[in-house]
């Protein structure tokens, strides 16, 4: 399946989704988050990450993102420095 999202700040490449993630959430809030993560709302992070995240948006480098599931499951969303890909995932999986 190819998903084009032309609101994206950033290139993030090809998606992939770890075997936690993929069983404990629902594709809804995936979905939701990785929209949210290619806008540049980066979730539940503190000012200064949050900032990180800004300047390599601009600048390059690597992009995560902190979200919490409607379950109360926390997940991250990570982009490449290259953004060659996107890795959801647990923090369990890490």
């Amino acid at each position: 399946m190819t998903l084009t999202i032309s609101a994206s700040r950033f290139p993030i490449g090809n998606v992939f989704i770890t075997r936690g993630a993929f069983t404990d959430l629902d594709p809804d809030d995936v979905l939701r988050c990785l929209v949210r993560h290619m806008a540049s709302d980066w979730g539940e992070l503190e000012e200064y990450d949050w900032k990180q995240n800004d300047d390599a948006v601009e600048y390059g480098g690597r992009l995560f993102s902190s979200y919490v599931a409607r379950c109360g499951t926390k997940f991250w969303i990570i982009t490449e420095c290259d953004r060659s890909m996107t890795t959801i995932l647990l923090p369990e999986d890490y």
